[in-house]
């Protein structure tokens, strides 16, 4: 492992805060705040900077303390699969998915060549639960920022929960001391390997979850807490059906199957609060902050995408969960503030959004819904023609397509060819590209996330062996029809309104300052590994931003210039 102190011994490395910062050659002449006993990496699940931006102004709590800080409005998931998975894969590894293997929420086994869960791994077990599928950061292919720490400094603590599994485990790393999230129905769990105790493993929120337990089991609530958010209220029609928007959503705590139990509560602002509470256990049973050496928590909070999937990013539903975040934030950092002890706290997005296609179809928008099966039927019915193919070549979504197994090696060249000219003639496609071409395509190191052109895009999410034979853009705007049961509305397109995310910096004397250029999510784990006198792997994508004087050194000259 590629890491190294910047001095001798992570307590150097931060006592050399104190020194003059003309030494580090990047920042002013200013007095250093406190280096951080505690360093809390924060993710909100689809918290698009058009959410941030909009709500900005209304913050009255945690997210408005944070938005007093450093904070970059236009920070970048700069690659082309705007995923949990992948996104959450970037942060505390400063690499694209390109590197981490990480391209999608389901990717591509490399051996059998069948579709799979970005963590699935058949060689562990959830602690709770030991028929359920398997998940850990096997398929991982880098380390984080937690792997850093622990490696110069092997006292450190590393920590992670969230309401997903993909988003704990994705910020956590190979080797975390402890790392949860929510199992619909179960509470908090994590995963053993053969031979571990998964008593032992749950321990840490073991009470919890049993404190949790009946939030499953019966019909939850939803209604309005917050006068401003009735004003959002509206009816739609979604693929031709009328859709309510309002609290309580339409058929919400209706049900008593577990199922819909479930569903309904993590479609909520209860997820959430199940993961700060987490979060504050874990605090006291790991003391964090208060050991001999500098911790790490993350934090994914997966309410805000459970919501904007349901029921879209600007009713009174996602009103309510972002007032609920915005307190539950706070809840945290009043937490923190309890411990007496410098930290700090970063806080971005795995990928942002936007909001139901009718709505904005509405505001003006070309807007509107996309059958991604019906093309993709048509396209294949096009190659079948053209090259007299007996069956159909290409399976999978409109978005990311494999050739089948029974389509020789030989054939697949002209195959490809003839697919993208049957999606040329297609009006809702912008764009097709082979894996070949993208795994080709370079993409400069140092350009502009919002400059990237589609190829280059695609090029930081491409992983041979993971992703597939051919790379389509749907044009901006668009949205697949709703299948039943499925989500209304969501992301994972390759346009900014699903890449542009808000990256925050905040510690206590932090200065307030909007820095309005392009950054990247990369750009997030060797920022804070300067802070902490670590200086990352050569393979890191991101670079330094030049926060001022907190930690350890100041970016390098170059780095801190460009930013």
């Amino acid at each position: 492992m590629r890491v190294f102190l910047t001095s001798i011994g992570l307590a150097a490395g931060l006592a050399a805060a104190t020194a003059p910062a003309a030494a580090a050659g990047a920042q002013p002449a200013t007095a250093a705040a406190a280096p951080p006993r505690l360093v809390v990496a924060i993710s909100v699940d689809q918290f698009s900077a058009n959410l941030f931006e909009e709500w900005r102004p209304r913050f009255t709590a945690g997210l408005k303390r944070l938005s007093g800080g450093i904070v970059y409005p236009s920070g970048y998931q700069s690659h082309a699969a705007t995923e949990t998975c992948p996104g959450h894969s970037t942060m505390l590894t400063g690499r694209h998915p390109n590197k981490t293997g990480i391209v999608a929420n389901s990717l591509r086994d490399e051996t059998s060549g069948k579709t799979v869960y970005c963590l699935a791994d058949s060689d562990v077990q959830l602690a709770h639960d030991k028929t359920a599928p398997g998940v850990s950061p096997k398929k991982l292919r880098v380390d984080t920022l937690g792997e850093w720490l622990k490696a110069a400094s092997p006292q450190s603590r590393v920590v992670a929960v969230s309401g997903k599994d993909r988003g704990a485990i994705n910020m956590a790393g190979h080797n975390p001391d402890g790392v949860f999230w929510l199992f619909p129905g179960y509470g908090f769990t994590t995963y053993v390997r053969p031979g571990e105790d998964g008593a032992k493993a749950l321990a840490p929120l073991a009470a919890l979850t049993t404190s949790l337990k009946g939030n499953w089991l019966k019909p939850p609530r939803w209604t309005y807490a917050h006068a401003d958010c009735r004003a959002a209220a509206g009816t739609w029609t979604v693929a031709g059906q009328p859709f309510r928007s309002d609290l309580p959503p339409a058929g919400y705590g209706t049900s008593d199957k577990p199922a819909d139990l479930w569903r309904n509560v993590m479609a909520s602002p209860t997820d959430d609060r199940m993961t700060e509470a987490a979060a504050e256990r874990l605090i006291d049973h790991y003391r964090l902050g208060r050991g001999p050496a500098t911790d790490l928590l993350a934090i994914s909070f997966s309410g805000t995408d459970y919501v904007g999937h349901a029921y879209g990013t600007r009713g009174p539903e996602m009103c309510e969960q972002l007032h609920s975040l915005d307190a539950g934030i706070g809840a945290l950092l009043a937490k923190l503030d309890k411990l007496a002890i410098p930290y700090l706290v970063m806080l971005t997005a795995d990928h942002g959004g936007s909001d139901l296609v009718e709505r904005l179809a509405a505001e003006g928008y070309p807007a509107g819904r996309v059958d991604g099966d019906a093309i993709v039927q048509r396209m294949n019915a096009a190659v079948m023609a053209e090259t007299g193919a007996t069956v159909a070549p290409f399976a999978g979504s409109l978005d990311e397509l494999a050739l089948v197994p029974a389509i020789a090696a030989a054939d697949r060249p002209r195959m490809l060819a003839a697919a993208k000219r049957a999606l040329a003639g297609e009006p809702d496609v912008a764009a097709a590209f082979t894996l070949d071409e993208i795994l080709a395509t370079p993409v400069p190191r140092g350009k502009a996330p919002d400059e990237l052109s589609l190829q280059e895009r695609f090029a930081e999410s491409a992983y041979r062996g993971r992703s597939g034979d051919l790379l389509v853009a749907a044009r901006p705007y668009t949205a697949p029809l709703p299948r039943p049961g499925s989500y209304i509305a969501g992301h994972g397109s390759v346009w900014n309104y699903d890449r542009r995310v808000p990256i925050l910096f905040w510690w206590k004397g932090a200065p307030a300052q909007t820095r309005f250029l392009p950054v990247e999510t990369v750009d997030i784990a060797p920022t804070l590994a300067a802070i902490l006198g670590l200086t990352p792997p050569g393979d890191v994508d991101g670079r330094c931003l030049a926060l001022g004087a907190i930690g350890a050194t100041a970016c390098p000259v170059a780095a801190a210039a460009s930013r």
